[in-house]
């Protein structure tokens, strides 16, 4: 169990954050093992695909006969998966080093990975080891056991180089729609601390989280240390790819938290279509789509994130839709839930709180 004492002012400094690379570098948990998450198995299919070149070949630290299988890189350059998948520990923990804390709220890929290519070479060693402890490390990272400097560096610059390509294929197509997911969660959380303080903001973040007397506990970790925050603060970073929460395995580390966010199920699911093409000549197909979606409460960002286009895109077809008395809206806290409306659903043909692909006699 890891623990965070967090005080008075730690709890007015809670704060939170998102970070492409730690998604990128989490997502290799699901692509090493598919039956982490079955949520996750159309964009890990996907991801294979745009490896390709061994016949759908499954991911692993070596290839048949030690070969490390390899795919295509940007540009079509070689990416090297079995490197790739030797960062993935046996108890699925990966390297804290390559996960760094987010600078500010919305890092770009390319300012963390900057942040990692600075790390020592004695941290790119002991973030190792941890990870694959309490066995020896991969042949893959045999030259993290170097005593000099030189083949750590050259390891630490190799890793972040095959980290870009890997986010250029399996992650950066998608990111837009992680963001808007993970921007929702965040919302949530913010109005959950607002209204409850911690004991409701922690209270279903995961069956892992335990606040008490001042006290984050998080269970079932591999790590049995205690941290005490002493007045910096928390910083919680939601992620589609985690399947608990994960702090830092190093006890040195500020008090850091990526946890699993809401609304994963909905993340590679197909955007609502109409049900009829007479609606979509009357109030168009993004309109038509937005009313189909609407039989339950949902914020803009929310919508937004569903359809995979930007909150402004939303608000405008919200505002006509709104207009003509197709929708209603109530606001809840800090955000603003927008819904069919009775005039909407007689539109629709399906009747109140009818669920979506039952159409009303």
């Amino acid at each position: 169990m890891i623990s965070y004492g967090l005080g008075v002012e730690d709890l007015a400094d809670t704060r939170f954050a998102l970070s492409p690379l730690h998604e990128t570098v989490c997502s290799l948990r699901v692509l090493r093992d598919p039956g982490l998450s079955a949520l996750h198995l159309p964009w890990r299919r996907s991801v294979l695909d745009a490896l390709g070149g061994r016949g759908g070949e499954e991911p692993g630290r070596d290839g048949p006969q030690g070969e490390e299988p390899r795919g295509a890189g940007p540009g079509g350059g070689p990416l090297d998966t079995g490197l790739l998948m030797s960062l993935v520990g046996d108890r699925r923990s990966l390297p804290d080093f390559l996960t760094p804390r987010p600078t500010g709220f919305a890092p770009s890929f390319e300012e963390e990975l900057a942040v990692v290519r600075r790390t020592p070479p004695a941290l790119v060693r002991r973030d190792l080891a941890a990870a694959h402890a309490p066995g020896p490390l991969p042949g893959a990272l045999r030259d993290a056991t170097a005593a000099d400097d030189a083949p750590v560096v050259a390891l630490r610059d190799a890793l972040c180089a095959l980290l870009r390509q890997y986010w250029h294929i399996a992650v950066e197509p998608v990111w837009t729609g992680m963001r808007l997911l993970l921007e929702a969660d965040m919302t949530y959380r913010a109005r959950q601390l607002a209204v409850g303080g911690a004991r409701l903001l922690f209270a279903d973040m995961h069956p892992n989280l335990r606040w008490h007397n001042g006290v984050l506990y998080i269970e079932k970790m591999i790590g049995r240390h205690h941290v005490a925050a002493s007045g910096r603060g928390l910083l919680l970073v939601p992620s589609a790819f985690a399947h608990k929460p994960a702090p830092p395995v190093s006890a040195e580390e500020p008090p850091l938290l990526v946890y699993p966010s809401r609304g994963v199920a909905t993340l590679w699911t197909p955007a609502p279509g109409a049900d009829a093409p007479a609606l979509v000549a009357l109030l168009g197909a993004p309109r038509a789509r937005l009313l189909d979606l609407l039989g339950e409460p949902l914020p803009t960002i929310e919508i937004a994130r569903r359809f995979r286009v930007t909150p402004s895109a939303v608000s405008q077809h919200l505002r006509v839709l709104h207009a003509t008395g197709l929708v209603t809206r109530a606001r809840d806290g800090r955000q603003v839930l927008y819904r069919r409306s009775p005039l909407g659903d007689r539109l629709l043909g399906r009747a109140a709180g009818q669920p979506r692909g039952e159409v009303a006699e």
